[in-house]
């Protein structure tokens, strides 16, 4: 009984992890966004964005709501995801976890707790 228990519990912690999804690695985070080529970016709040990440570390954030205000900043990749700089913010760094088609959590780690902080879909 305890054997099937313990069993049941390795089980269940593998399908949790799998479940969570990997961070992708950061060279693939630059072929699939940092290619100059636009992709929407949503906040947890609903807020929606047009992303365009060039190779030569530039970016550019287009808000989709009325005001239809342009954002620019510079982005490079770290040892586990990308760091992005806006102009008057600072430094931040992320990983990008796949979550189903064509879509990806943008989450920020703070201690041990992630944040999804954005999903970019494409």
């Amino acid at each position: 009984m305890r054997a099937s228990s313990f069993l049941v519990a390795v089980i269940l912690i593998e399908a949790s992890a799998a479940f969570a999804g990997q961070s992708m690695a950061p060279a693939d985070i630059k072929a699939t966004f940092f290619d100059g080529q636009p992709f929407t970016a949503a906040s947890p709040s609903g807020t929606k964005f047009t992303m365009t990440f060039t190779p030569d570390g530039k970016m550019t954030r287009l808000a989709l709501a009325p005001s239809g205000k342009t954002n620019v900043g510079i982005w490079k990749l770290s040892a586990t995801g990308f760091c992005t700089s806006w102009e008057r913010a600072g430094s931040n760094c992320f990983t990008a976890v796949p979550s189903g088609e064509n879509k990806w959590l943008i989450q920020k780690t703070a201690t041990t707790i992630r944040t999804t902080i954005a999903v970019w879909s494409k």
